[in-house]
C-alpha cells in the first residue's frame, strides 16, 4: 500500500511512500532527453522532457513508481488492487500499457492541462513489460504546482477526477475517498467547543482534542483520511530545508512500522521508502526504512543531453551521526 501527496510553498513538492513487504531493487534514475523510450504499441519516444524518480531498471528500461520531469509535473502511481482494469489496444486511440504511462506522461506534458488533454485519447491496455512482470493494478496522482488529478482505468472505463485535496491512497475509487471526508468536517488543528451539551461543564484536557477522531489505522481509507488532514493544515517556512522537513513530517503520518500489518509467512509490511521532490528545482530527496537520514539528487547537475539512464543505488544503511 502506498500514499502520496504534493505540497506547495516558495516551490512545489511531490512525493510519496512506498509500502510492501519486499524490495524490486530500486534506483532514483534520471532520464534524459534523448533516451529512447520504446513503448509497446506507441512506436519510440526519442526526444522528451528529462526525468528524475524511483524505477526498477529492466533490461535498460526504467518502471518508473513515481517522479518528476524537468517542468515541474509530477506522477505517482499507487496499488488499486480489485479496481483497476485494462483495456484491449483500440484502434485511433493512444494504446500505452500501465508500466509505460509515467514516462508517457512526464515526457510530453509541462503541466496538469496537458496532460488531461493527452489523457483524452488514451487507453491504458492490457500489456505486460514480460512475463515475469505481470501488470500492477495501478491509478494515479498526476500534479503540478496548480493543480492535481486523480486517474483510474476500471471496468466502467478511464475517468480523470479534479483532485483538491492533492493526495491519494490506494483503495476504494477516488471518489469513495473523496466522499467520505464528509464524516470527519468536524475535525480541526485549534481546540474544540462544547456543542454536546451546554448544560454539562465540558473542557478540553489536553492539546490536539480538536483532532480526536482522526482514523489512525493503516488501512487505506484512514490513511487518506489521515494524509489529507494533515496536508491541508501543515504549515511552514518557504526555505528549502523547511519545506523538504515538513514534507518529510506530513508523509511520516502515515508510515508504516514492521510488526504492524503482517501478512503472514513472516512478512511485513513496511514503508521500504519516502520520496520528496522539489519539482521547480529538479530535486528528488529520499529516506529508506533502514535510512532517516534525508539523501537529495539534484537531475540537472547531470547532463541531460545524454541518451543514457542515470542511476543512483538507493541508500538504505542507517547513518547516525553521534555527537561526542
Amino acid at each position: 500500500m502506498c500514499t502520496a501527496a504534493t505540497y506547495t510553498t516558495k516551490d512545489f513538492y511531490f512525493g510519496r511512500t512506498l509500502d510492501y513487504e519486499f524490495s524490486y531493487g530500486e534506483n532514483i534514475v534520471i532520464t534524459p532527453r534523448n533516451f529512447c523510450f520504446q513503448f509497446s504499441r506507441m512506436g519510440q519516444l526519442k526526444r522528451h522532457y528529462a526525468m528524475i524518480g524511483m524505477a526498477h531498471v529492466v533490461s535498460d528500461y526504467p518502471l518508473y513508481y513515481d517522479g518528476i520531469n524537468e517542468k515541474g509535473l509530477g506522477m505517482a502511481g499507487l496499488n488499486f488492487v480489485g479496481n483497476a482494469e485494462y483495456k484491449i489496444p483500440e484502434k485511433e486511440k493512444h494504446n500505452v500499457s500501465p508500466y509505460e504511462f509515467i514516462p508517457w506522461i512526464l515526457g510530453q506534458c509541462a503541466t496538469v492541462k496537458e496532460a488531461k488533454e493527452l489523457l483524452q485519447s488514451i487507453n491504458l491496455v492490457d500489456i505486460p513489460f514480460n512475463s515475469e512482470l505481470p501488470l500492477a493494478q495501478l491509478h494515479w496522482i498526476i500534479a503540478d504546482k496548480t493543480q492535481a488529478i486523480t486517474v483510474e482505468s476500471t471496468k466502467s472505463g478511464l475517468f480523470v477526477y479534479e483532485n483538491p485535496v492533492g493526495v491519494l491512497t490506494n483503495n476504494p475509487p477516488f471518489q469513495e475517498q473523496m466522499f467520505a471526508l464528509n464524516n470527519y468536517m468536524s475535525l480541526s488543528p485549534q481546540e474544540p467547543q462544547n456543542h454536546f451539551c451546554s448544560s454539562l461543564p465540558l473542557h478540553t484536557y489536553s492539546r490536539g482534542m480538536g483532532a480526536i477522531g482522526l482514523p489512525g489505522d493503516l488501512s487505506s481509507q484512514s490513511r487518506f483520511v489521515r494524509i489529507a488532514f494533515v496536508r491541508m493544515n501543515s504549515v511552514s517556512g518557504d526555505t528549502e530545508a523547511e519545506s523538504v522537513s515538513q514534507f518529510f513530517h506530513i508523509l511520516g503520518a502515515v508510515e508504516q512500522q514492521k510488526g504492524c500489518c503482517c501478512l503472514g509467512d513472516g512478512k511485513y509490511e513496511v514503508t521500504l521508502y519516502t520520496s520528496c521532490c522539489n519539482a521547480d528545482k529538479g530535486m528528488y530527496y529520499y529516506t529508506s526504512y533502514e535510512n532517516h537520514q534525508i539523501s537529495g539528487i539534484n537531475m540537472h547537475r547531470e547532463n541531460l543531453e545524454c541518451a543514457r539512464l542515470i542511476l543512483y543505488p538507493m541508500i538504505k544503511k542507517e547513518q547516525i551521526r553521534m555527537q561526542n
